[in-house]
């Protein structure tokens, strides 16, 4: 990036990864739900609209690589995405991308039932569990990690899983079972964004690791 796109960019304060956020958090959820709803609505199957997400993505991408080099794209996409943007996205990609490329990963690589439930994850869990982990995080598990978060993380897994598992089957001991390890795999999906980017790993590890147990508990 070249010094005058950073000096005017510098000028404008964003939240930074520790603050709260509320609004970027509930726009995480609202735009996922809207997704979804929008998914169900259009009849598409999981195949097309996968192929459709991932053409989100690339283009996502290359907004936010024009962005990064040329002054004038960067301040329109602050004029519009500016609140819901964090401090360290004026100089380096946003969520937004990622997010796109996790949801069509995940309904490529995944039966549909399984996706779906993997994407709540990501709907639901990242913003929870960081919510929870911000306001009471005071046992660090890895640098942006805590085990209050990760608590909350794993219940908010848990009970998706058992909520959306009773749209497709009876409120049984193997439900349960099937919840509790969703809420597992669901937890350790988001411990994985310290290396890789949240709305990425959240949906292809989650939609992996419940296709996994959804071999020996077939629920879905």
């Amino acid at each position: 990036m070249n010094i005058q796109v950073f000096n005017t960019l510098n000028a404008v304060k964003f939240h930074l990864r520790s603050d709260l956020h509320v609004i970027r958090k509930l726009w995480h959820m609202g735009t996922g739900l809207m997704g979804l709803y929008i998914y169900y609505k259009s009849g598409l199957d999981s195949r097309t609209m996968s192929y459709i997400l991932f053409g989100v993505a690339i283009f996502g991408f290359i907004i936010d690589l024009s962005r990064l080099k040329n002054d004038t794209i960067n301040k329109f996409v602050m004029m519009f995405m500016g609140p819901f943007m964090r401090e360290s996205e004026k100089t380096s990609l946003s969520g937004f991308p990622f997010y796109s490329l996790g949801v069509a990963l995940s309904l490529f690589l995944f039966p549909e039932r399984i996706a779906i439930l993997s994407i709540l994850f990501l709907v639901f869990s990242d913003p929870i569990s960081s919510y929870f982990g911000i306001l009471y995080g005071k046992d660090k598990i890895l640098p942006n990690k805590s085990l209050q978060g990760t608590v909350a993380g794993y219940l908010c897994c848990y009970l998706v899983t058992l909520v959306y598992g009773m749209i497709f089957a009876e409120p049984t001991i193997q439900l349960l079972v099937f919840a509790i390890f969703g809420g597992v795999i669901g937890a350790l999906s988001e411990l994985l964004s310290e290396l890789v980017d949240d709305n990425l790993t959240i949906p292809v590890v989650s939609g992996a690791g419940l296709s996994f147990i959804n071999l020996f508990i077939p629920l879905f």
